[in-house]
């Protein structure tokens, strides 16, 4: 994704670095701590290799996302919420899941919060 030269406000460009369907979740899940391409691969359901890849560049080109290659064979790559820009975040897409969860169960949508355990 390109940054545009102008914006209206700093959450309008804040909004174009992480909006899509995919980087809050990707986001979301790197609080837990370093993983690989693999494993995220599993843990974001519906989500092709080249679509996580793509994100993970944009976020890291962002500063949100950074990533450790380990000498060797296989190569291991690693990918982490870098401490300035992306545990920020998290702060923002907590505040967002806890909306989220408050407006599934007042929908009816309970199912869906037992399965997840996030009730």
């Amino acid at each position: 994704m390109k940054i545009r030269e102008t914006y209206t406000c700093p959450l309008e460009l804040v909004h174009d670095m992480i909006k899509g369907k995919w980087k809050p979740i990707i986001l979301w899940r790197l609080r837990f701590g370093k993983t690989t391409l693999a494993q995220l691969e599993r843990d974001i359901e519906g989500i092709t290799q080249k679509m996580l890849l793509e994100h993970l560049k944009e976020l890291t080109a962002f500063g949100f996302v950074s990533k450790e290659v380990s000498p060797g064979y296989p190569l291991k790559t690693e990918y982490f919420l870098t401490s300035e820009q992306g545990e920020k975040i998290l702060t923002a897409l907590k505040i967002m899941q806890e909306i989220g969860i408050d407006y599934m169960k007042k929908h009816g949508m309970q199912d869906i919060l037992h399965e997840k355990g996030l009730l």
